[in-house]
């Protein structure tokens, strides 16, 4: 019998099954599609400090920034290889540079590697880049993954300790004892044992949560992603504009855009980011594509002479005030989550695993998990996501 059922085999739940795992517990992953089908392969694979104010989620991002080698490190041999970069990042500004150096400044107070350059300094990291740039700042500690592979690796590194990970499992209910705590799982095809559940849902988070007697608000935002035909080295770092900043942190259901270029390792180029609160609509939308060619072309000119090979979206899981909700739920004991990371799961994951099993085993926490609690107004106040 499992000591802990995780709920989605994306990366959020592949990390905490991981760190659960390596801390001796017993884990069970089920997702009733397949491992990293779902929002985790509809992401980018950042791993960021550059977008983010200072606050609870920036401090959760430099701590799992210096938590991913660890994890990586304790992956098994043969599926070591996740693609992970130490590409750096470079936030742009191209009217107006007070805006984005006063808030580089601001980052810096909170421990942040961020270098304040000048346009002849951006132009020697990015060669390609507009000539309207009116100043720039590197960060040095952004980082890509490929994020099927590191949460296929991470479920791996799950499986070589004794867990178990099972696709096509549909999880109905929660089970409860009749003082109200987790006993197992109700599947489509059979009952589990267990003492825990963590609802590692993403955009589902929240009607998971209501089936399992504790609704959360959680909902889906959704993304698109243009893929360029491979190209030789052409974009070396991650490069975005200054407006992407204020994008992330909005709480506008209206669609927005934003300039993000960066390469992969197989030539690629992604070109993103849009946001749009459209329930699960998965609708190619023509116009937020267009939005997004037109925006890159403005931040590298030659993109304007490239084919699109193909585009992607995926469903992000919002919380209504921007932080992801990790730790148990105190209306159902056992009940655990770890969600609402919106586009910053992959980034937020290594931590997040953390600090779940740090919570779980009665550790010390090594970031303050109050801002997160399960209980905060803003996830269990209105029911929108029911």
């Amino acid at each position: 019998m499992p000591d802990v059922v995780v709920v989605g085999a994306g990366m959020v739940g592949a990390a905490c099954a991981e760190a659960l795992s390596a801390a001796g517990v017993r884990v069970l992953v089920l997702d009733r599609g397949a491992p990293a089908g779902g929002t985790t392969a509809a992401g980018e694979g950042n791993v960021l400090v550059s977008d983010k104010e200072p606050g609870p989620e920036l401090d959760l991002a430099i701590a799992s920034r210096r938590e991913w080698p660890a994890v990586l490190d304790r992956l098994p041999e043969q599926v070591a290889d996740v693609e992970w970069e130490d590409k750096g990042g470079l936030v742009v500004a191209t009217t107006d540079p007070a805006p984005l150096e006063k808030f580089a400044a601001t980052q810096r107070d909170a421990g942040v590697d961020a270098q304040l350059i000048t346009p002849a300094d951006a132009f020697e990291l990015e060669p390609l880049l507009t000539r309207k740039v009116t100043t720039a700042v590197y960060y040095p500690d952004d980082a890509q993954v490929q994020p099927v592979l590191a949460t296929t690796a991470l479920l791996a590194a799950v499986r070589a300790r004794g867990g178990e990970v099972r696709s096509g499992v549909t999880v109905r209910s929660v089970l409860r004892s009749a003082e109200g705590r987790v006993i197992g799982v109700e599947t489509d095809a059979e009952t589990i044992p267990c003492t825990a559940v963590v609802n590692a849902c993403g955009p589902w988070a929240g009607a998971f949560g209501t089936a399992a007697g504790a609704p959360i608000e959680v909902l889906p935002r959704r993304g698109m992603i243009l893929v360029t035909a491979p190209l030789p080295e052409s974009v070396r770092h991650k490069v975005y504009d200054a407006d992407y900043v204020g994008a992330v942190g909005s709480g506008d259901a209206d669609l927005q855009t934003s300039t993000v270029v960066e390469s992969t390792k197989a030539g690629t180029i992604l070109i993103g980011s849009s946001r749009e609160r459209i329930g699960f609509d998965d609708t190619i939308r023509v116009r937020v594509l267009r939005e997004l060619a037109a925006k890159a072309v403005g931040l590298f000119p030659f993109l304007g002479a490239v084919p699109v090979m193909r585009a992607y979206g995926g469903f992000r899981p919002y919380a209504p005030d921007h932080l992801p909700v990790i730790g148990p739920d105190p209306r159902v004991p056992g009940l655990w989550h770890a969600t609402g990371h919106e586009g910053a799961g992959i980034g937020l994951a290594a931590s997040t695993g953390r600090l779940l099993t740090e919570l779980f085993i009665g550790l010390r926490p090594h970031v303050d998990q109050e801002p997160f609690r399960v209980d905060r107004p803003a996830v269990v106040g209105t029911g929108e996501s029911s």
